[in-house]
């Protein structure tokens, strides 16, 4: 089986640890998995091994071999793991439909299939919520800070809120836990709220878009705040005629992919530029809801590829116009931390700290 060896932490892979957990994130285009030994209540990342999801027809192989490899060259053994995927997650957690991938995953194979005892299944984004209490607020490979907030909101177990827009739109609401010392946080699927529309041209580009992908009902925030939201405004641009084409339009508008080519241009072509203007004001407008909704004093977080690759729209002129534009509670808003999650294994850390989680509360039911 093709993988990788990543993340290996050779100094802490001999330690003594009171156990140890599988956590995997299932994405369409990697599948990773994690092995973290537990000690103080805390997981500690040691490796992890990488594979392509297209060359995977199931999770079992991949957690067998992750398991067996884990056996062979550490002598670890992994009786409870948890998965972040990017799904429609059961009640239950126990398992769930897959976006991108032509398979799903059930806990209850995984149990039957492998040595594993306890399979917790969560949703992508409550991953990137619990990866949260792993991260160094004081490291720049961890965050981008835009703004570090006001000394008057009380920042101590209050609530945080994460967004982030990728292949889909995500949100998560972590609240402070004072048995865990921890945040905890629920799933959501707020990417599939309505988007508002505030003016007559927004309104002429969601009828586009519902109009060009067949959709009749209300338009959502995810067809604006994606990969292929970045596409949908582009294309309605290129329909309006109302910028200039450019040395880059053919390129783009051959490519099948045209998101990253939209960002990489962002700054030497005009249709781009607005492209991106619309993107980070829409951006802007689903945060503030968010916070709002949530009263989220302890900082808004935001998440995915596209952030961390276009940062700076964060601290645009563009963004904070539309992020404080609330009547009435711009004063709360200008006051709430913002800052942009770069660690890309936030998702693994946070699965590894769902397995300790769950394998925590079965020790004291039992």
């Amino acid at each position: 089986m093709e993988y990788q060896v990543k993340k290996f932490n050779e100094n802490m892979i001999n330690k003594s640890y009171s156990s140890y957990v599988l956590g995997i994130d299932i994405g369409g285009t990697n599948t990773n998995m994690a092995i973290a030994g537990i000690k103080n209540n805390k997981p500690i990342f040691l490796f992890s091994l990488d594979y392509k999801s297209k060359n995977l027809n199931s999770l079992i192989p991949a957690v067998e071999h992750t398991i067996t490899y884990s056996k062979e060259n550490f002598k670890i053994k992994i009786d409870f793991a948890c998965i972040g995927a990017a799904g429609v997650v059961s009640p239950d957690n126990k398992s769930v439909k897959l976006t991108n991938l032509n398979w799903n995953v059930s806990s209850e194979d995984l149990i039957k299939n492998t040595s594993l005892s306890s399979v917790f299944i969560i949703n992508d984004f409550q991953a990137i919520g619990y990866g949260l209490n792993l991260l160094d607020l004081k490291n720049e490979n961890d965050f981008f800070h835009i703004r570090a907030g006001e000394d008057d909101i009380d920042l101590t177990k209050s609530v945080k809120v994460i967004i982030g827009a990728g292949t889909g739109l995500g949100k998560s609401i972590l609240n402070y836990d004072e048995n865990y010392k921890a945040y905890l946080p629920i799933p959501s699927e707020g990417g599939h709220s309505d988007l508002p529309i505030q003016n007559d041209f927004e309104m002429q580009l969601a009828d586009f878009i519902k109009k060009n992908n067949g959709i009749s009902q209300p338009l959502n925030y995810e067809e604006v705040l994606s990969g292929r939201g970045i596409e949908h405004i582009y294309n309605f641009l290129r329909k309006t005629e109302e910028f200039n084409t450019s040395q880059y339009t053919d390129e783009i508008d051959n490519q099948i992919d045209k998101a990253l080519l939209i960002s990489k241009y962002k700054n030497q072509d005009e249709t781009c530029r607005e492209t991106f203007r619309l993107f980070t004001r829409f951006y802007a407008r689903c945060a503030k809801n968010l916070v709002l909704d949530t009263l989220a004093g302890d900082g808004l977080y935001i998440a995915g590829g596209i952030a961390a690759k276009n940062k700076e729209i964060f601290t645009s002129k563009d963004f904070f116009e539309e992020f404080e534009n609330a009547y009435r509670r711009s004063d709360f808003l200008k006051k709430v931390p913002i800052s942009v999650i770069l660690n890309y294994d936030i998702s693994l850390y946070g699965a590894c700290y769902a397995a300790m989680h769950s394998m925590k509360l079965l020790n004291e039911i039992h």
